[in-house]
């Protein structure tokens, strides 16, 4: 077995290498359209940890890309609030 395939990418979503890569592979997509098909970027961390990774496999399965030309959008980590916080009158 390959450890590379194996690698987990996006810690957040348990994606690994292989699954980035075959995806890629198989539809020729774009950072946004990696992140939808195989959720790498959507788990706690919004992306800040995978997001590099992601665009140097798509940049390495489309050559002619340029580096930002579709580039993943991140958010930062939101804490959970309570219903009772939200409803407050101030």
């Amino acid at each position: 077995m390959d450890t590379k395939a194996c690698m987990v990418i996006c810690r957040c979503e348990e994606v690994t290498y292989g699954q980035l890569q075959s995806t890629a592979t198989e539809y020729k997509c774009t950072a946004r359209e990696l992140k939808l098909r195989t959720r790498a970027g959507m788990g706690f961390c919004g992306g800040r940890t995978c997001r590099p990774a992601v665009d140097r496999i798509i940049e390495s399965i489309i050559p002619a890309l340029s580096p930002g030309e579709s580039p993943l959008k991140y958010q930062p980590p939101i804490r959970p609030v309570t219903f009772g916080t939200v409803g407050e009158n101030q």
